[in-house]
């Protein structure tokens, strides 16, 4: 598959596929039990765990795990964005649309009020160049795993920093 059709796959497909997924009731309870800072590591964790798999054969395990190290590093991304939307504005029940601009300005990308289908397909792309950009490394078995689960971890851990930098208000004071 190429690039750009992964992007678009991602984009228009995946996306809401893990948002559907996502028990928003679970991250107000996490963000309740843990803190918001806990619930961020919690998520980091879980992230690091499938990095350090795929990882850990070198080729074989990047081949295979790979795509579900990016579905799960999405959801945990999606779980962080939404923990602090919670703790800011102590509502749980975000739409994937204003979800989805939020990720945008996570990532630094220019994100308007209305949702587009090249809003979305920019996310996907900065997604996974993020992503990728340390994946060669874990391509080195037994050290790729180390590799894996620390570009993760602190994936997941600079998305609960953007995030955490951001102006969020309730809709209705925007």
């Amino acid at each position: 598959m190429t690039r750009r059709r992964i992007t678009n796959r991602l984009a228009h497909y995946g996306f809401r596929k893990v948002f559907e997924s996502i028990n928003q009731h679970g991250i107000k309870r996490g963000v309740s039990t843990m803190g918001l800072d806990g619930f961020i590591q919690h998520c980091a964790r879980l992230s690091a765990g499938t990095g350090a798999v795929t990882g850990l054969g070198g080729t074989v395990s990047l081949l295979v795990g790979l795509p579900f190290d990016v579905i799960n590093n999405i959801t945990q991304q999606f779980r962080v964005t939404l923990a602090v939307i919670y703790d800011r504005r102590g509502s749980y029940e975000v739409g994937f649309d204003e979800l989805m601009s939020i990720v945008a300005v996570s990532l630094g990308v220019e994100a308007g009020l209305m949702m587009t289908r090249s809003l979305l397909e920019n996310i996907a792309e900065r997604v996974l160049v993020r992503m990728g950009a340390k994946a060669g490394g874990r391509l080195i078995p037994i050290a790729g795993a180390f590799i894996g689960a620390t570009t993760n971890y602190l994936f997941i851990k600079s998305i609960g920093a953007s995030v955490k930098a951001l102006p969020l208000h309730k809709p209705q004071d925007i």
